[in-house]
């Protein structure tokens, strides 16, 4: 696995400040009313000294009216400028978060299918939903209450000073131990969750792997293989949760013993002085409440740390794919002309559907090459079937043709241009065997192949791969919702949805890797005559699954062991008595 990058530090905090720039006036005005708050919370302990100094001086009750009425409004006019600067601040980090997460989606769309393949559909799946909820979370709930708790902390510092310098010396006895401590816990704590991310990463990535090919791990009695791999990432990832949880335990600890430390130390200076007659009993007991009021904004603040860490390792991740270079900007070919017909409208000039494929050669790991110099011209409009024996390299072949992964060796070019240069999906379409089946309404899942395709379309597409009539017979018809927490569809059904979405598509070069699989020997007819369909009037590379495909097909070419070995009609094939016969007897025998 080659797991997507992650991004330095330096990096993360040159985003953030770029998304923090774009939205200064905002940031601003939030500072400003929060500011306005704090500083009104902070006259409450100088009218408490007063209050205290009012009853120390024998004074009567009626003198105390004036105090508690500002009190009062203190509390009335902190809470407002409260609530509205944390909306504020809210409304930043929102805005802030919602574009970084279009930053990465936009990006994670368009990352090279290899490269997704590369890095384990767990790594992006990790990224897309824990990182982002974690990053969320913190901007929601940790960014308003640390932006209040550092204007507390700074401004009651202030205060002290205000009383007596030497209370704001005493409160300092408690900077150094707090500084040691956010060190010595920062240093452990960013390595850390950096391994613990990635390890829930990998964790995702074994189970989408157990889960996702359960058939073949129970045909290949894998079962105690896959398991223990299970357990070994999961237990990698409890390990990584525990030692977090000891490092956060130590660290609170050691909060606890700076606050400790800090009060003491303005308690006797605050003695002293009052012996000394330097300040009143009432200032005494002012500066007492200002550093125990700074125990909750400071411990919110340094247990934020911990928050911070965590969403900052997620930051990273989320950043290093929005960071990734975005791939060239693809050709977008001319629309196809409208058909009076029904029937697909023959490719564009310039993209003719011409597939030529020229000395390719491929391997996932070095050394190791599944394809030699594979030759293949497919004529506009011709039907190719690919057939061989399992490993041979056809779906290798399909996939590169497709623009999935990038050749080794060789070319792969439409119409005389490279693959690559074409918009994916716009020139080239793949159907595979794993069809994914989107969560919401059947019209919309459709659309997503032509975003304009008028309810007529999307019925004329579904009636020529013979899906109208059960479309029509769901619940809601078209408007039923379908995929996850919704009408769950068969295997056939699916399949005819992706071969529906192709028709809409209409790309001039359509590759089939065995997209009857799936279904059983009923829905594999079925889905053949609506691939057949489908695939009318287009070009077509069919990596036959049923060998009745090959048969239908305007040619077949053989592969073994990467290389082509035979190649013609499919009777011409059959006469020549060479390994297509071999594979057409053995798999009639099976029928």
């Amino acid at each position: 696995m080659e797991l997507l990058p992650t991004a330095e530090p330096g990096r993360v905090r040159a985003v953030v400040a770029g998304l923090l720039r774009a939205r200064r006036g905002l940031a601003v005005a939030a500072f400003g009313v929060l500011v306005g708050a704090t500083a009104a919370g902070l006259l409450t302990a100088p009218l408490l000294g007063h209050v205290v100094d009012l009853v120390a001086d024998g004074r009567p009750p009626s003198a105390l009216t004036t105090p508690v009425v500002l009190l009062v409004l203190i509390a009335v006019v902190q809470g407002v400028l409260t609530a509205y600067g944390v909306s504020l601040v809210a409304r930043l980090g929102e805005g802030m978060l919602a574009e970084l997460r279009e930053r990465f989606v936009e990006r994670a769309l368009r990352l090279p299918l290899d490269r997704v393949e590369r890095a384990g559909s767990g790594d992006l799946t990790a990224r897309v939903t824990a990182d982002v909820s974690i990053v969320a979370e913190a901007v929601r709930r940790a960014l308003p209450q640390l932006a209040r708790s550092g204007l507390t902390i700074g401004l009651t510092l202030v205060g002290l000073a205000v009383l007596d310098w030497r209370f704001f010396v005493a409160a300092l006895l408690a900077v150094p131990i707090q500084a040691h401590t956010v060190r010595w816990y920062v240093g452990r704590a960013i390595p850390l969750y950096a391994k613990q991310r990635v390890a829930v990463g990998a964790q995702q990535q074994q189970l989408l792997d157990t889960v996702g090919g359960a058939a073949t791990v129970r045909a290949f009695r894998l079962g105690d293989r896959h398991v223990g791999l299970v357990a070994a990432r999961s237990e990698e990832t409890v390990s990584l949760a525990l030692r977090a949880i000891r490092l956060m335990t130590r660290f609170y600890g050691r909060l606890n013993v700076a606050e400790y430390v800090g009060l003491s130390a303005v308690l006797i200076v605050g003695f002293l002085l009052v012996r000394a007659d330097a300040v009143t009993i009432g200032t005494a007991a002012a500066a007492a409440l200002y550093f125990h009021n700074l125990f909750t904004p400071i411990n919110i603040a340094l247990a934020l740390a911990d928050d911070a860490q965590v969403a900052a390792a997620g930051l990273a991740r989320l950043v290093g794919v929005a960071d990734m270079p975005a791939p060239p900007a693809p050709r977008i070919p001319a629309p196809r002309p409208a058909s009076d017909t029904g029937r697909p409208a023959p490719p564009v000039a310039h993209v003719d559907g011409a597939v030529k494929v020229a000395g390719l050669g491929h391997q996932y790991v070095a050394g190791h090459p599944v394809l030699h110099g594979v030759d293949l011209d497919v004529a506009p409009g011709e039907r190719v079937a690919l057939v061989g024996a399992s490993g041979a390299g056809k779906s290798t072949v399909a996939k590169l043709v497709a623009g999935v992964h990038h050749p080794t060796a060789g070319t792969v070019t439409i119409g005389g241009t490279l693959v690559d240069e074409f918009a994916t999906g716009r020139t080239v379409a793949l159907v595979t065997q794993e069809v994914h089946v989107f969560a919401g309404r059947l019209d919309d899942d459709l659309r997503l192949a032509r975003p304009s395709a008028p309810d007529k379309e999307l019925r004329d597409a579904l009636a020529m791969v013979g899906a109208l009539e059960w479309a029509e017979a769901l619940p809601d018809g078209l408007a039923t919702v379908v995929g996850e927490g919704g009408h769950k569809l068969t295997a056939t059904q699916a399949q005819q949805l992706a071969l529906a979405r192709l028709v809409l598509a209409d790309p001039p070069v359509a590759v089939l890797d065995e997209a009857t699989a799936e279904a059983g020997s009923a829905g594999a007819r079925v889905l053949e005559e609506a691939a057949a369909r489908a695939l009318d009037g287009r070009t077509a590379l069919v990596v036959a699954h049923r060998l009745t495909q090959a048969a239908t097909a305007d040619r077949v070419i053989v592969l073994d062991a990467g290389r082509v070995v035979e190649s013609g009609p499919h009777k011409e094939l059959l006469t020549a008595d060479g390994p297509y016969a071999t594979l057409w007897t053995a798999w009639s025998a099976t029928r």
